[in-house]
């Protein structure tokens, strides 16, 4: 890839990256989806190719969702597990938030 293609293709993963975080900040459920409608090959890569757990993890955790699909196609490993567990915690988080709106 020449300097040219390579620095468009860099701006362009910039631009869908901050519109990501964005987004997922605001609405983490369409956030995956349109991810996955964005970047088909990086979530078949992250789940082997399956539709049920990418599907099961939008619904159940989005954010950690996401997370799993920018660590998991090249390796989980040291601070990946970090990202994960903040993660984890953000939608746990989220969803004790809810619930304690509908319980008050």
């Amino acid at each position: 890839m020449d300097g040219a293609a390579r620095h468009t293709h860099l701006r362009e993963e910039v631009a869908i990256g901050c519109l990501l975080i964005l987004l997922t900040g605001l609405a983490p459920r369409f956030a995956a989806f349109l991810y996955w409608i964005v970047k088909p090959a990086r979530w078949d890569a992250a789940f082997d190719g399956s539709w049920l757990w990418p599907l099961l993890g939008i619904v159940l955790l989005p954010i950690t969702t996401i997370v799993w699909v920018l660590v998991a196609p090249g390796g989980v490993a040291s601070f990946d597990f970090l990202w994960l567990g903040i993660a984890v915690f953000l939608d746990i988080g989220s969803t004790a938030r809810n619930a304690a709106k509908r319980s008050a």
